[in-house]
């Protein structure tokens, strides 16, 4: 039968337009973050001296979560691993049925279970604690199943999730999440965690190359460094810079140290201001003097 023009109008009235609805959203994520915040303790406290002593004594984090949890948990344990925090993501089902081989003696498990009602985790919870492990909870049900079982309960409660139904994992995920991240950063300094290690568990990437590379390995020396004076004309000083197939000149004084350097966008520059032939002017008059240098020891990032 046709929708009445009167249900259609209230629906079509209640659409909200795609950026309106994303703002929406992080509105409510954010608001649900600001909750977690505020919820912090003691625990959260605790929780880092769990896993602090643990990782002294070589043992491992294993992280076990469902479903989205199960998601959020393989995120945090790639963050511990690459801070220098052993961690293992362990999935329930498998877990009952022999992976849960896997804990040693003194151990720490994170259970992530935004209800904390999840029967699979609960099983696998109450089979955890006949090892000699500790067991934190991340949970936004801190009177739950899994909080009672565990020995560090971690409050993860938000107001609402960002779903229209407040059914789909969204403001509690991202409040999971961050978190993770809180253990993980205050877990790094308690240990001590430096940024040498850190590139140490990232040699390659992005990551890898401004924590591991250094000035020297990548700048110009020999050949390849174009040099003049600053009495040498603009003129010449490109002819160095064409030779050397550098955009750039380091210009030095009588002593042969650095006084400034001279950029072919620089000549482009001038080109486009100066009346005259800039070809003709000395570097002295047209170059950036005082430039910023770095030692050949620095890392290449701080360039």
């Amino acid at each position: 039968m046709p929708i009445p023009f009167g249900i259609l109008f209230a629906v079509a009235s209640k659409t909200k337009t795609p950026l309106t609805l994303a703002k929406q959203v992080l509105d409510i994520e954010l608001a649900g973050l600001k909750a977690v915040r505020a919820q912090l303790d003691g625990q959260f406290t605790c929780a880092v001296e769990v896993l602090t002593e643990a990782l002294s004594r070589r043992n491992k984090l294993v992280v076990v979560g469902i479903g989205k949890s199960g998601n959020i948990g393989q995120k945090m344990a790639a963050t511990f691993n690459s801070t220098g925090a052993t961690s293992v993501l362990l999935d329930p089902a498998n877990a009952l049925h022999g992976d849960i081989g896997l804990l040693d003696d003194g151990d720490v498990v994170l259970a992530l279970s935004y209800s904390g009602e999840s029967e699979e985790l609960v099983n696998l919870i109450g089979a955890i604690k006949k090892f000699p492990v500790q067991i934190l909870a991340l949970t936004g049900a801190p009177k739950s199943a899994l909080a009672r079982l565990s020995d560090v309960v971690l409050n993860a409660c938000v107001p609402k999730e960002a779903c229209p139904f407040n059914l789909a994992p969204t403001a509690s995920t991202t409040a999971m999440l961050a978190l993770g991240d809180a253990l993980a950063m205050a877990l790094l300094q308690a240990r001590g965690f430096k940024k040498k290690d850190f590139a140490k568990y990232h040699p390659s990437g992005a990551i890898g190359r401004a924590l591991l590379l250094h000035t020297r390995d990548i700048m110009r020396t020999g050949k390849r460094l174009a040099i003049a004076e600053r009495t040498d004309s603009v003129r010449s000083a490109l002819l160095v810079m064409t030779r050397a197939k550098s955009g750039c000149v380091c210009v030095v004084g009588k002593t042969g140290r650095l006084v400034g350097v001279f950029t072919d966008g620089d000549l482009r520059r001038h080109m486009a201001q100066a009346s005259s032939d800039v070809l003709d002017h000395t570097l002295a008059k047209v170059m950036t003097c005082n430039p910023t240098t770095l030692k050949e020891t620095a890392l290449a990032v701080e360039a």
